[in-house]
């Protein structure tokens, strides 16, 4: 199993450096082979501001976004037990999207990275929560019930934010962040996703063994010495700070954190803690592919990143429901 999950995180990883490398030469200015050469030899000059200073960091947030949403969602379709659960089930995503938007309305979009830190910070506050939750009720059932109450809560706030925005041009502005992008991305946006990712490498191994003992079930886990406690803090801690970060960098993007674990699945990896790192390398995968594909469109300044993905997610979100129906029954 440890070589099918190597193997594909391979394969995985190598589709996405290669796809990474091909939409270097995508984008609005058409660039020649001397203009690359220019950019390598000559990296301070235009061509070069264009490939390493615009198109490389915005490749690196696409895929550090779409890894960090597959490892949230690995994550916590293990610890939940659950093909339906995805990073946003904690209400991490709409917390993230709310003090962004309340940014924006107070006027502070303007500020470098203003936006992204009330987005983060609000994420954070969420995730607190949970934390204190977990550590005195573990119950995944009454986690998931949590998560949706706070999502529904950021729901309402996020419309009342609507309601109070001065001018039609902050709501325009506000709506547009929460559809996800990664356009316009800098270095310091791509590490966000590499903080991300480094936290994800610090808590996941610890996550191993509860994971796998987790599908026997949560009496036999705890007979076999699983701290059902810890696991769950754990898991609900790498889940909400990938959730939050990935809102920061890129806004709401949509479906990956679900559809990157089955993807996995469907090429024959169960166990529930092998997934984790082959659905983080799918998921940036997926996320680089869906970027690509909204830049070649023609109509490709109209369309966001989260919309995409969701258009994309929906139906298999309606699949993986209508399967589950049927097992049920």
């Amino acid at each position: 199993m440890r070589v099918k999950s190597l193997s594909l995180a391979g394969g995985l990883l190598i589709s996405g450096l290669v796809l990474m490398g091909a939409l270097l030469i995508v984008g609005d200015v058409p660039l020649s082979g001397a203009d690359y050469i220019e950019a390598i030899t000559h990296p301070q000059s235009l061509n070069g501001e264009i490939v390493w200073g615009i198109r490389l960091p915005r490749n690196l947030c696409a895929w550090g976004v779409g890894a960090m949403l597959g490892v949230a969602g690995a994550v916590m379709q293990g610890l939940l037990r659950n093909p339906l659960a995805e990073p946003g089930i904690l209400g991490v995503s709409s917390g993230a999207g709310l003090g962004a938007s309340v940014a924006i309305v107070l006027g502070v979009g303007l500020v470098p990275f203003a936006v992204e830190a009330s987005a983060l910070l609000v994420s954070l506050m969420m995730s607190a929560v949970l934390m204190a939750f977990v550590a005195r009720f573990p119950d995944r059932q009454a986690l998931i019930l949590l998560g949706v109450g706070i999502s529904s809560l950021c729901g309402a706030l996020m419309a009342l934010v609507f309601n109070l925005s001065p001018s039609p041009v902050t709501t325009t502005e506000i709506l547009g962040w929460l559809m996800g992008s990664v356009e316009n991305r800098s270095w310091q946006d791509a590490a966000l996703c590499v903080a991300g990712l480094a936290v994800a490498v610090g808590l996941v191994p610890r996550l191993r063994a509860g994971l796998r003992l987790l599908t026997l079930g949560e009496e036999t886990a705890q007979s076999m010495g699983v701290n059902i406690r810890h696991v769950t803090l754990i898991g609900v801690i790498t889940a909400s700070v990938l959730a939050g970060l990935s809102v920061a960098v890129a806004g709401i993007i949509g479906f990956v954190g679900l559809a990157a674990p089955h993807f996995v699945r469907a090429l024959g990896l169960r166990d529930p803690y092998g997934v984790i790192w082959p659905s983080g390398l799918a998921g940036g995968v997926m996320v680089l592919m869906a970027d690509g594909l909204i830049r070649v469109m023609p109509a490709s300044g109209d369309i966001r990143l989260g919309v995409l993905t969701s258009l994309i997610g929906a139906p298999l979100f309606a699949l993986i429901a209508y399967k589950s129906a049927k097992s049920w029954a």
